[in-house]
């Protein structure tokens, strides 16, 4: 899977490279901005326990 993203990419290693960065600063915000916040809606957290006593 990563050949083929690297194949598939245009430029040098640096320009790929580059582009993989911010590939991945794209999907970190989308991750924090809106799907982490809907599945912290989905689960209850409140309920959560630890330990048994």
């Amino acid at each position: 899977m990563y050949a083929a993203l690297w194949q598939i990419l245009p430029g040098p290693a640096w320009l790929r490279i580059l582009l993989l960065l911010v590939l991945l600063a794209g999907v970190l915000l989308v991750l924090s901005t809106w799907v982490f916040p809907w599945v912290d809606e989905i689960i209850n957290t409140e309920e959560a326990t630890v330990g048994g006593s």
